[in-house]
């Protein structure tokens, strides 16, 4: 009898591994493959610099929007038939985009590809929690992993791919692994429909009222929104600004893409270690500590010292991304329920990357107007402070269904109508 709990338990759960490391690998294919071929589809598609600052911006805008929206759509459509609706926009964009003839329906579809990835991103914490409750450390460092490898592998294959083909055949070939993606999650909504899964149902207060959780009026959604946008910010700086910078300061182009890629490999280990080590803590922010020293200590050296020991400041701020594992990873240990980990993902995701989009931009535009790099990265100062907030916000052990109506907290959760 125990063996058949067991293997009821396992029944989909394989398939749901699968379809959650793939979909993890997939999420930033569209964001991280074009930069390295701009120049190429600048050819037969004419980008400004405020069309090229517009693509940029576009991944945060879009993943804050469609952050905000997907916990709705969780609860129409549920978490799986969501994540397959996710990944059919994410395929359609990308095969179609290659084949506009002008700038701004390429980025029309850019917006439909990234709508996909960004109800991805909200959906994947709340499926670690429905389906693995008893593994959300090993699964979430397994696909926050995956996350990682997927911002260097597609940067990396981009440009060959391009030399075989074109720029079009590069940017549409990440669609193939978005379309995988969805081998699994289809399986998975025949497989699972008479396994009963945990904590899958809305929370219920005073008896059988079912109720809806309010995250704006809930403090650990606040905080988590507030830390992500401090950590995200910070990132998007690196990925926008730091191989100019690098190359204005003397180093060649070639070094300085080499140290953005040094900067976004070492996303890998800290994604492997943070989901194994923070649920360990009594209090997170310890961990969040010591990457934001290892932040302190990469934007320090590399303004005060840009052209010397430049490997090493760059590690130390490429360390320094375990604050956003931490933040994925808060996403469960911050609640108790998937209903409420769904909701808790979209606020903090959709709150967080909406304040990160408009920083790598102010970065330019605070350089440009002072002619200064040191008023430029007293911003990023800023962000470490920001983060920090949140950080103190979310460390006590507290859940955002915590903000029910009687228990002690400081939102409520209002009934579904």
């Amino acid at each position: 009898m125990a063996t058949d709990g067991a293997n009821k338990r396992l029944k989909g759960r394989i398939g749901a591994l699968l379809g959650i490391l793939l979909m993890a690998l997939s999420l930033r294919a569209a964001v991280v493959s074009v930069p390295p071929l701009l120049a190429r589809i600048q050819e037969d598609i004419e980008f400004t610099e405020f069309t090229t600052g517009l693509l940029a911006m576009l991944a945060p805008i879009s993943f804050a929007v469609f952050g905000l929206l997907t916990p709705r759509l969780i609860r129409l459509w549920g978490l799986e038939r969501t994540l397959i609706i996710s990944v059919a926009l994410a395929v359609v964009g990308q095969l179609a985009r290659p084949f506009m003839p002008n700038v701004y329906p390429f980025l029309a579809l850019s917006i439909v590809t990234l709508a996909g990835y960004g109800m991805g991103n909200v959906v994947l914490p709340p499926l670690v929690k429905k389906y693995f409750p008893d593994r959300i450390g090993v699964v979430t460092s397994g696909y926050v992993t995956m996350i990682a490898i997927g911002t260097w592998l597609a940067p990396q294959f981009s440009v060959p791919f391009a030399n075989i083909g074109s720029w079009k055949t590069s940017i549409g070939s990440w669609a193939l692994l978005s379309s995988i993606v969805l081998i699994p999650w289809i399986m998975q909504l025949f497989a699972d429909r008479r396994v009963q899964r945990p904590e899958t149902q809305l929370p219920v207060v005073g008896g059988h009222e079912i109720v809806r959780i309010n995250p704006w009026k809930s403090k650990v959604a606040w905080g988590l929104a507030i830390f992500l946008a401090g950590n995200s910010a910070q990132t998007y700086v690196y990925f926008t600004w730091l191989p100019p910078y690098l190359h204005a300061q003397g180093l060649s182009e070639a070094s300085s893409g080499n140290m953005l890629a040094l900067f976004a490999i070492l996303g890998l280990p800290v994604s492997l270690l943070v989901p194994l080590w923070v649920p360990r803590l009594k209090n997170p922010i310890i961990a969040v500590g010591v990457f934001t020293a290892c932040w302190i200590v990469g934007h320090l050296g590399i303004y005060l010292s840009p052209t010397s020991g430049t490997w090493f400041w760059v590690s130390m701020a490429g360390l320094g991304q375990g604050t956003f594992a931490i933040a994925l990873l808060m996403m469960n240990l911050r609640s108790r329920t998937t209903y409420g980990s769904g909701v808790l993902s979209g606020f903090a995701q959709g709150l967080g990357y909406a304040g990160a989009a408009v920083v790598p931009m102010l970065f330019g535009i605070v350089q440009q107007a002072s002619g200064s790099w040191g008023v430029a990265f007293s911003m990023l100062g800023v962000c470490i402070v920001v983060m920090l907030v949140g950080a103190i916000i979310i460390n006590p052990p507290r859940t955002i269904e915590d903000t029910a109506p009687g228990a002690e907290g400081e939102g409520r959760l209002e009934r579904v109508q």
